[in-house]
């Protein structure tokens, strides 16, 4: 359960430190989790070079280049999510969700089909993703609605309106189809209903909704006729369920990308030598399966090395869970870690077999810019709420 705001020291409660300077947020920032954000960003950059060098004949730098100026852009949204009060997206948590499904509905009317899926708006050279950003803004205003029922916390009804209020986004990114997408998003919205701390008793029973709904969704539907899944996620999770099936068809990525990480070996084939990347044996192989695809080019010490930053961003991303101001900020810094920590577990997890190929991208990592943006912005709310936190040692 997270602590009330108002046994904290009156100089520490929200808007207390909101007239804090650009200089008075700097020197309360936390600064090892923006030195792991930086190496992230930089190591990621690294890694899409050596990913990318030979999809575009000609243009070896084009995909890093791309990806450089979505660093730029998302260090400037970093900074202006920093300054920004996170109190501002509590007050105004129904504008923040109303802004959210607009989002999403506005990809349906307006993006054109790419591959059979609606879910990128084209501007100009590039294309703007609004499920990714939906992310982020889905935490702000569950957490809004969440901590405004604080005292009623314990009701079946405020439980059941949230559970809703999540749903609506997730279905409407579910039929982009965008399913990994809708599973961070489902991830985000347990995160939020458990840092606010809703009973033990509750919890269990969502579970237990939620396994049904799978149980649904898999079998009891389909066997009735009604097909909830793309066949082509039909396919993911049966080869997942069963990896031997069709090696040279229905599990033929992940086939490859097994092959692709033990390839790597202790130090990696070099980008030259990586043949499963360079000769596109590996599919996907700057998207879905980057992580594969790197750890042939580096080997374990290269994917040692960015887990390990992952995990730094993890446990500083924790600790502005404690340090928070108030319970707002605590509930969203929960959601936005959990979500950042489901995405690398789930995309790497299918790198090895050991999670379905959901097509969620790896932060930091994955070619796109609207991934790379959204996840900056994110930690410029993390900064935000340690910033305006309690300081440290204090009680």
């Amino acid at each position: 359960m997270i602590v009330d705001a108002r046994h904290r020291p009156a100089s520490l409660r929200a808007g207390a430190l909101d007239a804090l300077g650009l200089g008075g947020l700097l020197r309360r920032l936390d600064w090892l989790l923006l030195l792991a954000v930086v190496a992230l960003v930089g190591y990621g950059l690294w890694a899409v070079a050596g990913v990318t060098r030979f999809d575009v004949a000609g243009e070896p730098d084009y995909y890093v280049m791309r990806q450089a100026l979505a660093a730029a852009v998302g260090g400037v949204g970093l900074v202006l999510a920093l300054v920004v009060p996170p109190d501002l997206y509590r007050r105004h948590w129904r504008l923040v969700y109303g802004g959210t499904i607009g989002l999403m509905l506005f990809v349906f009317v307006f993006a054109e089909a790419i591959r059979g899926s609606k879910r990128w708006i084209d501007l100009g050279p590039f294309q703007f993703q609004p499920s990714e950003f939906g992310k982020l803004f889905f935490v702000l205003a569950l957490a809004g609605f969440l901590v405004e029922r604080s005292r009623r916390i314990g009701s079946w009804s405020t439980i059941v309106t949230a559970v809703g209020l999540g749903a609506a986004p997730i279905v409407l990114v579910f039929a982009q189809p965008d399913l990994g997408t809708a599973m961070v998003y489902a991830a985000a919205l347990a995160a939020v209903i458990f840092v606010v701390g809703v009973r033990w008793l509750h919890l269990a029973v969502l579970a237990v909704g939620v396994a049904l709904l799978f149980t649904c969704v898999l079998w009891l539907l389909p066997a009735a006729g009604v097909e909830v899944l793309k066949p082509y996620q039909q396919d993911r999770l049966t080869g997942f369920t069963n990896p031997e099936a069709d090696p040279g068809g229905l599990t033929y990525n992940v086939t490859q990308s097994i092959t692709s990480i033990g390839a790597g070996g202790i130090s990696g084939r070099g980008v030259a030598d990586a043949s499963q990347t360079r000769l596109a044996y590996l599919p996907e192989h700057a998207t879905d399966f980057v992580f594969a695809s790197f750890a042939e080019q580096r080997g374990f010490l290269g994917a040692s090395i960015l887990l390990l930053l992952y995990l730094l961003v993890v446990w500083r991303g924790l600790r502005v869970v404690t340090v928070a101001g108030d319970r707002y900020g605590a509930v969203v810094a929960g959601g936005i870690v959990f979500a950042f920590l489901f995405q690398v577990f789930v995309n790497v997890g299918m790198t090895m077999g050991i999670a379905p190929a959901t097509g969620i991208p790896l932060p930091f990592v994955t070619v796109g810019g609207s991934s790379l943006v959204a996840n900056l912005l994110a930690v410029g709310v993390l900064q935000s709420i340690h910033a305006r936190g309690r300081p440290p040692g204090s009680g």
